[in-house]
């Protein structure tokens, strides 16, 4: 249920708009006191239009509910009320609502400037604000209160001024109620639903004649779609063989693909092989021409060859870079050259170019110097010397034009001031004429209104001098005063009746009898009401009793069922009820916690479980990869050394190769450079024992044929071992081939090596402590999911008696509070003794004392009536009295308006001739001033255009001469440039530069010829050593070839050997050729295939075409949504009957259970508050406007002995008051369910003292009815200090608020303790 908490206000009527006044709401009463102008109703509208949106009544639309700006001396004033409430759903809602006053020139301008709802975001403990339009602010805050707008409006916070509603005027109470009951809404919706159900039923009919239509087509259709749909399924069949053949088609084809793209592959490689082999045929060929041009094979190896061609080229450098340089230096000489004859270019086009400007520079000033002796022949300037001018001439001739041209200026400034100077005289002439021909007019003009104005007034006059002798006419002033003096005497005669029949003392004497007999009636009533209270008590006990009873029997059935549990849970301990409820919330919490532990720690080791399981997948990926990475080593090392040695061969055995590769290598070598050493020796050899005649060995002296025979030995040796050296020579190149093969694979065994040895055994030993890290964090997880499994069955467990607990914890509750009431009924029923009277005779006594009270209160009545009647009767005559006085005085009045209206004709018509005569004199006036005016006019706009002629004349001249002014300015401007820029001394300057480039260019081409004889001298000397340096190169490029054809010979190898891998090329051939045979006969079977099912597309095209005619388009839907529609009506139809009879049903008993339920609570209250005799109660009765509607009126009734009156007209100020506050407090004990809050503004207003004692009374009752509910809020405000005393106890409130004006006439709010 909804509550208030705390108003702010600010700036609301006599509320300060600079300073915030707040009040917080206590439970169950808030208290608040004041006199009056305080300001205290102040807070029942402020909550009001906080909770509504609704101004108070006569507020003139808001401009007397803000604090008026001239009060507080500004030209605006600004408003707020802030409202802390909570909701129907218990959630705290701040409603902010803003105003503005503004004082405008005329009048004030209102303005409601925000709407603002603030709230507590749950999730994020946010404060959100959100802005609302006045309307949707209305809505939304009735909404969150649970109560509607007219409850808040006409129950919970009603103005003082409309508290008394229940007694207005029928049609208002009406309205209310029906607002109230919200029953314009549901009898509206009874008439739209029968109104709905008749148009729905013709529906029906139509319907079902379009259902029948649509069923005929629908068949004809169906049979043209099952004619589709064969030969769709048909056309699907042969589709779904197509695709097969399609698929297989694609196989084919993909295998011929990889066949063709298998014998390119093959072809291209036996091209290369080709290629290759031609390459290598071609350089073995060059090989053998290098062989045989070679002037002498040198023997020494390729280091040594690079080596004599390093130093030979270093002589050869020397030359060359003698070369470079001259070839440099000749260069720069030729780019000097060339730099000298561009700029000499450059020179000649500038100096052509300043010769050109000079030209036009003379002409240039022959123009001026003739223009300047034109000037001066022209306009007579002087005398002007012989031409050509020099600058000081020219600048002298010029400056003396230019002073001419000013002087035309001037002379042209002063003709137009002394033109302006004569049209102003001449129009000022004109408009003084003008001036007096205007006020002469005026004056005639005033005087033919004056004549007009007095011709109307004589009119008026004369019409009122003849309405006023009309009325004389039909007056007998005789007979008027006689009639007058006949009443005065008939008046007299009824004044002294009244006075002599003493009305006011018998019916003071009667009041004072009735008082009496009333006061018997209130005693009797009250002992009447204690012994009614006993009996309701002890009902109250018995039921109390009852409840108490069937509490204690449910908290018993929930603890019996559910103890074991409770013991389980709590390890065996039951607690106290009282202790219960806490202890399982913190057996809950602490398994929550536990729980939530446990449940972070499994997911965290079952994350390092996934972790480990990754890793193991990783590292077997890496181990199969290292494993594929040494078996394509160990066949790739195998596959070469099959290849190299002829034989298949483990590479287990590669090393041993590798070592007897090396060794042959190197044996080889051996022997070569033994043949090559000895080759070597035989020429020294021979040369020495041809020089010395001694052995070279042993230096034994040779004969002469021994020398013969020793030098022919050695060169048979030499012939010999030429040809041995060239075998050794190739068989230690083969061999030193087959070691750097060999010697290549040593990285690849080397990798092959560690992968088998290292990298394989570290992966399987890390796959090993992962598998068993793996099964401990296995292990790990299962223990604690096994744990958590455990927990989570506590928990369980536990969840599955909070409800019981917390039910069992709400009956202990309120069985302590049911006990308390028990006890307090029964002390109460103790105390209290039996009473003298029976409750008989104290009825009988208030019978015979009601038949009494009725007795006197009817001659009352009769008293007041006759007092009435002769009253009446003598103020009828007194008006007449007054009307024929009246009659008179008008008589006479007429009389003399008559003669005041002739003396003011005659007035009138002295003054209409005085104005015609001055009128004459004017118009003879006008004729010599009208013909002046328009002369001068003439006189003035004819000056004006020989004026400006004039002036346009000599303007020409000056525009003339300035154009002349301007084009010799153009040419001095341009012979200034010429001079300014220096280009006669720039023309001097280049043909000087010029003549030096042409010396400085002369001797670049004498040194040019220098360099070149020197360079060809250079040249020569390089021609001649490129012999020897040709036949080292030739030696060098033979082995290069050598080199080249060992190569290809390889590569040609390998590519035969990747030829045998794949297979041969003829077989590939055979292949492609069934694979194109086999394509060529599923081709032939998909074209008929595709002939057969376009027999079966014309058909479905055909049948398509027939079902797409307007006939059948959406048949199927149409007659769907027909039949739905159809269904949908009917069943909707009977929906409607049955709505319409259980709304009509459930309105009815609504309305008779809460009208019940209203006039028990009114009738007891009644009773319990009204201290009065005259009425026994009150209620309100409601009556059907007519039949078959659901509007009803409202009546407040009340019950007097057996008859029952209707309330409104016949009850007194205070009756009225308390039956409307009842009415109130019944409606909101029926309708507020939701919202707990009741504000009563001075609801002691028009009370006498019991009757405000007994209010009091009754509301304390209300309270201490409602203390248990905490939601319950009473708010009232009075002035009146007793009432405020006898509510205002501490045990509802612990302060109340009395509400005052400050110095400055501001409402303040101050919070003061409880009464004592």
């Amino acid at each position: 249920m909804s509550t208030v908490d705390k108003l702010l206000i600010k700036g609301i009527r006599s509320f300060d708009p600079e300073n915030k006044n707040v009040i917080t709401f206590f439970k169950p009463l808030t208290l608040m006191v004041g006199p009056n102008g305080a300001g205290k109703t102040t807070i029942i509208e402020c909550l009001k239009l906080a909770c509504t949106g609704e101004l108070p009544p006569n507020a003139r639309s808001g401009h007397s509910f803000i604090h008026d700006p001239k009060v507080a001396g500004e030209t605006e004033t600004k408003g707020q009320i802030k409202l802390r409430f909570k909701t129907a759903a218990g959630k705290d809602v701040v409603c902010i609502r803003s105003f503005q006053l503004t004082q405008k020139n005329k009048k004030m301008e209102y303005k409601a400037i925000e709407s603002v709802l603030q709230t507590i975001n749950p999730h994020t403990s946010e404060k959100v604000c959100l802005s609302y339009r006045c309307a949707d602010m209305d809505r939304e805050i009735p909404a969150l209160m649970g109560v509607s707008k007219a409850i808040l409006e006409n129950v919970i916070f009603v103005h003082q001024d409309e508290a008394n509603w229940p007694l207005q005027d029928p049609s208002t109470l009406k309205k209310k109620f029906d607002d109230i009951f919200s029953a314009t809404r549901y009898t509206k919706a009874l008439e739209v639903i029968k109104k709905l159900y008749k148009e729905q039923a013709q529906e029906i009919k139509t319907y079902n004649l379009k259902l029948e239509n649509l069923q005929t087509l629908k068949d004809a259709a169906f049979k043209l779609r099952e004619s589709i749909s064969q030969d769709q399924e048909k056309t699907e069949t042969l589709k779904s063989q197509m695709q097969d053949l399609e698929r297989n088609m694609q196989d084919v084809d993909a295998k011929i693909h990889h066949t063709e793209v298998t014998l390119k592959d093959l072809r291209k490689i036996q091209e290369q092989i080709s290629t290759k082999t031609a390459e290598r045929s071609t350089l073995f060929k060059e090989q053998q021409k290098q062989y045989a041009a070679l002037a002498e094979e040198n023997e020494d190896t390729d280091e040594e060859l690079k080596e004599w061609k390093t130093k030979f080229e270093e002589r050869i450098a020397l030359l060359e870079s003698k070369i470079s340089k001259l070839e440099r230096e000749m260069n720069d000489t030729e780019i000097e050259s060339t730099s000298l004859k561009q700029k000499i270019d450059e020179y000649i086009r500038e100096t052509s170019r300043l010769q050109t400007e000079a030209e036009v520079h003379v002409s240039q000033k022959n123009e001026r110097d003739s223009m300047m002796q034109d000037l001066f022949v022209r306009h007579n300037l002087g005398s002007v010397p012989s031409t050509p001018f020099n600058n000081e001439v020219a600048l002298n001739l010029a400056s003396r034009i230019i002073s001419r041209l000013t002087d035309l200026e001037k002379d042209l400034e002063e003709k137009k001031k002394s033109n302006e100077l004569e049209v102003n005289v001449a129009w000022d002439r004109y408009t003084d004429a003008n001036d007096r021909w205007k006020d002469v007019e005026a004056q005639k003009q005033a005087k033919v209104g004056i004549k007009n104005g007095i011709l109307k007034r004589i009119e008026e006059k004369e019409n009122e001098r003849d309405s006023f002798e009309l009325q004389i006419s039909n007056v007998n002033l005789t007979h008027i005063e006689d009639r007058e003096k006949n009443m005065r005497i008939e008046v007299e005669r009824k004044t002294n009746q009244l006075a002599e029949r003493e009305f006011e003392s018998n019916i003071r004497q009667k009041q004072s009898e009735l008082y009496t007999i009333e006061q018997q009636i209130k005693a009797l009533n009250r002992e009447k009401d204690v012994m009614a209270a006993d009996s309701e008590d002890r009902v109250k006990l018995s039921l109390k009793k009852a409840e108490l009873e069937n509490n204690k029997r449910k908290h018993k059935k929930i603890m019996d069922e559910y103890k074991d549990r409770i013991r389980g849970v709590l390890k065996g301990r039951l607690p106290s009820e009282k202790d219960l409820k806490k202890e399982i919330a913190q057996v809950l919490r602490a398994l929550g916690m536990e729980f939530d532990d446990l449940n972070s720690k499994s997911r965290e080791a079952e994350k390092e479980v996934n972790m480990l399981q990754m890793k193991i997948q990783e590292v077997n990926n890496n181990l199969s990869k290292h494993q594929k990475d040494m078996e394509s080593r160990r066949r790739f090392i195998e596959s070469k050394l099959q290849a190299l040695e002829q034989q298949s061969t483990n590479i287990d055995s590669y090393l041993q190769f590798l070592d007897l590769a090396k060794e042959k290598r190197d044996m080889q070598k051996s022997k070569y450079n033994i043949a090559d050493g000895m080759r070597q020796m035989f020429d020294p050899f021979e040369r020495v024992a041809r020089a010395h005649h001694i052995c070279p060995c042993c230096e034994r002296p040779f004969s002469a044929e021994e020398e013969d025979d020793f030098v022919k030995k050695q060169r048979v040796k030499a012939a010999s071992s030429a040809e041995h050296i060239k075998v050794l020579a190739v068989e230690s190149s083969n061999a030193d081939s087959c070691f750097q093969q060999l010697d290549k694979l040593r990285v690849v065994y080397e990798e092959y090596a560690k992968i088998c040895k290292e990298t394989i055994p570290l992966t399987e030993k890390s796959l090993n402590e992962l598998n068993e890290e793996l099964e401990q964090k296995s292990q790990a997880l299962d223990d604690v999911l096994g744990v958590l499994a455990q927990i989570k069955a506590d928990k369980d467990s536990v969840e599955v008696l909070v409800q019981p607990v917390e039910t069992a914890d709400r009956l202990y509750q309120e069985i302590h509070a049911l006990q308390k009431q028990v006890d307090d009924l029964e002390y109460k029923l103790d105390f209290r003794g039996q009473g003298v009277k029976s409750m008989e005779e104290i009825q009988l006594e208030l019978n015979t004392l009601q038949n009494t009270k009725d007795n006197l209160h009817n001659d009352l009545e009769k008293l007041r009536d006759e007092q009435r009647y002769m009253e009446n009767d003598l103020a009828n005559i007194q008006i007449r009295w007054h009307t024929l006085r009246e009659e008179k005085v008008k008589a006479a009045n007429t009389l003399r308006d008559v003669r005041k209206a002739e003396e003011e004709l005659e007035r009138l018509m002295e003054e209409k001739n005085q104005v015609d005569l001055d009128e004459k004199h004017l118009a003879e006036a006008l004729g010599p001033l009208s013909k002046e005016k328009e002369k001068l006019l003439v006189e003035y706009n004819n000056l004006k255009a020989r004026l400006n002629r004039e002036y346009e004349e000599q303007a020409e001249v000056k525009r003339s001469y300035q154009h002349e002014v301007d084009s010799l300015r153009g040419l001095n401007a341009k012979i200034k440039v010429y001079y300014d820029s220096r280009k006669g001394e720039r023309l001097k300057e280049v043909q000087e530069k010029y003549a030096m480039f042409e010396s400085q260019l002369r001797s670049c081409d004498a040194r040019k010829q220098e360099i070149l004889a020197e360079l060809n001298k250079s040249k020569d000397l390089v021609r001649n050593q490129d012999q020897l340096r040709r036949n080292i190169e030739d030696n060098l490029n033979y082995r290069k070839t050598k080199a080249e054809v060992d190569e290809l010979t390889c590569e040609i190898e390998s590519l035969e050997d990747k030829i045998l891998k794949m297979g041969g090329v003829s077989t590939f051939e055979a292949d492609l050729v069934k694979l194109a045979q086999e394509r060529d006969r599923l081709l032939s079977e998909l074209n008929r295939y595709r002939g057969t099912m376009s027999v079966y597309q014309s058909n479905i095209s055909k049948n398509k075409a027939d079902l797409k005619q307007a006939q059948y388009k959406d048949i199927d839907k149409r007659y769907f949504d027909q039949l739905i529609q159809l269904k949908t009506t009917e069943m909707a139809n009977k929906d409607l009957d049955k709505y319409y009879s259980a709304l009509d049903k459930a309105l009815m008993r609504f309305h008779s259970l809460k009208m019940e339920e209203i006039n028990k609570i009114i009738r007891e209250l009644w009773q319990q508050t009204y201290r009065g005799q005259d009425i026994d109660y009150i209620s309100i009765h409601s009556d059907s406007e007519g039949a078959g509607t659901r509007s009803y009126s409202y009546r407040v009734l009340m019950q007097t002995g057996d008859a029952e009156l209707e309330m409104r007209g016949r009850c007194s100020a205070g009756q009225k008051v308390l039956a409307s506050l009842i009415i109130r407090l019944a409606l909101a004990e029926t309708f507020c369910l939701n919202c707990g809050i009741l504000a009563l503004d001075e609801p002691t207003t028009n009370l006498d003292g019991p009757n405000a004692e007994s209010l009091a009374a009754a509301l304390l009752r209300i309270m201490e009815d409602r203390k248990g509910q905490e939601n319950f809020q009473l708010i009232v405000i009075t002035h009146d200090e007793r009432f405020a005393q006898l509510i205002g106890q501490r045990q509802h409130a612990e302060r109340y608020y009395r509400v005052t004006k400050d110095d400055h006439q501001h409402s303040i709010i101050e919070a003061q303790a409880i009464f004592d």
